[in-house]
């Protein structure tokens, strides 16, 4: 959870509608054509692509990063307060007077163009920078049909879990700058900013040995998301987090909790995250040096039987069994569902202002990881280190590049610096006054100021932050650090791989998909999902294991 998703809870309900995108190596559907490229990066040729990495000091933390250890996590640093001392970051103003069209995804309300923060941007770019906000619900139909037409703004930004619908490694190259020579290895240092971001985000932008992409909202700690719970109705029945340790814990927990009568049920929709606490990995796993999709996997045939089983306990909220997702916020701010699956970022200040006006006493809490066994290490995959990623025109001179990254080095500008607060709020006085330490967008700002708009482009590391809501920081910091160290890197963790378009079909094996939703809403049984698994392999998914042992895992390796 980013401090950016305080006012942009859109991305958790993004994250949550791409659902296994969030969980799975990036794929990208190749058409036909002489450019037609399949395959991913090699090792040798992606470590000499990637920028070096150089840590930023120009803001200090409240609550600093804890480290995963060995296996390369590390939570995001947090901040109770605005930082009062805004530093500034970048000499001047970046730009040097170009002109240039950005098309970025929008939840919400599109500002009207040419606005007094439109404007201020602009004049602190340096670039007369025209921002086109597309509606975000029907962004991956609106990008192709400019793909088509070959009519790519200058700058645009491409969420990756809509890879496969934008043909992202095909436009690489193509219709997309190649950043390499001007990102790779310590030509980085030129953009300060730019090389503060970590490593690994900037391998979910590279295709084919080159680097195209910028990445925005990054983190070094990326889960599919957490069981969340009630923490303040749970603890005034004595019940803490530490009591639950396995699959057998969470179920006698749904017997204790469940009063149908009274209209209160244990659980809401839990299966996406919760069984990957039966060590269910994002896609493959490696079995004798062979890989083994996680459909083939006893553990997967066991979280699936547990769900099944709780679909019909009784213990799930009518709604929840019905897969009415979109009413689980208010079941759960009502206390009608106590526990619940989803993404992070629905951990967040509008969270605790959404929960406390349904109940004072509302507090959101997250279980920890456990091993579904009880007795087994906790694991649980890391998913991309980045998910937003913007691009540049291949039509841009080599000038314009090295005009629009200086801008993006300013966009990228650490948590409270002067840079940050003119990207997140506008100017002072216009768009936002200090309230009790604290940017609060005026009425002006409420208007004009999408806090999405220009971090679409380039935006820093993520830092949790959530000003006036001090424990939804402590807490979540909390968990994080005491969860951090089960995180690993899946196979081809942060691999952008192109698939020709009857394998990507291949894998994302819809008829396998919609018979498990069936299955943990108890409508299917567990012998109609390896009747479905069996089908899928023989039309494809043998196909599919085929080819990505032959082209990545031979060639690229494990990416872990």
């Amino acid at each position: 959870m980013s401090s950016q998703l305080n006012r942009r809870t859109f991305v958790s309900a993004a994250a949550s509608a791409a659902g296994a995108a969030a969980m799975a190596p990036l794929l990208s559907a190749c058409g036909g054509g002489s450019h037609r490229k399949t395959g991913a990066n090699t090792r040798t040729g992606l470590k000499a692509a990637l920028p070096a990495y150089v840590p930023s000091t120009a803001v200090k933390p409240d609550i600093p990063s804890v480290s995963g250890g060995g296996n390369g996590a590390a939570t995001d640093p947090a901040f109770l307060n605005y930082p009062t001392d805004q530093v500034a970051t970048v000499s001047g103003v970046p730009g040097k007077g170009g002109s240039y069209t950005a098309v970025t995804p929008l939840w919400g309300t599109i500002p009207a163009a040419g606005n007094s923060f439109y404007r201020a941007m602009s004049k602190a770019l340096g670039v007369d920078l025209t921002v086109k906000p597309a509606d975000g619900n029907n962004y991956n139909t609106v990008v192709p049909t400019m793909t088509a037409a070959r009519r790519l703004p200058d700058w645009i930004q491409l969420p990756a879990w809509w890879n496969n619908a934008f043909n992202t490694g095909e436009l690489a190259g193509t219709q997309l700058a190649d950043l390499t020579p001007y990102l790779a290895g310590d030509k980085i240092k030129k953009y300060p900013n730019l090389a503060a971001l970590p490593t690994g985000a900037w391998q979910t932008c590279a295709w084919g040995d080159k680097l195209y992409g910028i990445p925005c909202f990054s983190t070094n700690f990326a889960l599919a998301g957490a069981i969340f719970y009630r923490r303040d109705i749970l603890e005034a029945k004595g019940i803490t987090a530490d009591q639950v340790k396995s699959a057998d814990d969470m179920w006698n927990l749904g017997k204790e909790l469940t009063d149908a009568k009274r209209g209160v049920w244990a659980y809401d929709d839990v299966w996406t995250y919760l069984s990957l606490f039966w060590d269910v990995p994002a896609q493959w796993k490696l079995v004798d040096g062979k890989l083994v999709h996680k459909y083939e996997l006893p553990q997967f045939l066991e979280a699936m039987d547990w769900h099944y089983r709780l679909a019909k306990s009784g213990f799930m909220h009518p709604d929840g069994l019905a897969g009415n997702n979109a009413g689980q916020g208010t079941r759960f701010y009502a206390g009608k569902a106590l526990i619940a699956g989803g993404g992070l970022g629905a951990w967040n200040l509008a969270d605790h202002q959404s929960g406390t006006a349904a109940d004072k006493n509302y507090r959101r809490g997250s279980f920890d990881v456990f091993a579904a066994d009880g007795k087994s290490t906790p694991s649980i995959f890391l998913g991309p280190s980045a998910s937003m990623i913007s691009y540049l025109s291949k039509r841009l001179k080599p000038a314009q590049i090295e005009e629009l990254l200086s801008v993006a080095d300013y966009l990228a500008a650490p948590y409270g610096t002067r840079e940050y607060t003119m990207v997140n709020y506008g100017v002072e006085g216009v768009h936002y006054t200090m309230d009790n330490g604290v940017p609060t967008a005026t009425k002006e700002g409420q208007k004009d100021v999408q806090a999405t708009t220009y971090p679409f482009l380039a935006a820093p590391a993520s830092v949790i932050s959530n000003q006036g809501a001090d424990t939804v920081t402590k807490d979540y910091t909390a968990w994080a650090a005491a969860n951090v160290k089960y995180g690993y890197k899946p196979l081809f963790w942060n691999v952008n791989i192109s698939l020709s378009q009857s394998l990507a079909t291949a894998a994302a094996a819809q008829s396998v998909e919609d018979t498990i939703k069936d299955c943990y809403h108890g409508k299917k049984k567990v012998s109609d999902v390896q009747a479905a698994v069996s089908r899928w392999k023989a039309s494809s998914g043998d196909r599919l294991r085929a080819w990505m042992t032959t082209n990545v895992l031979d060639k690229v390796g494990t990416g872990q």
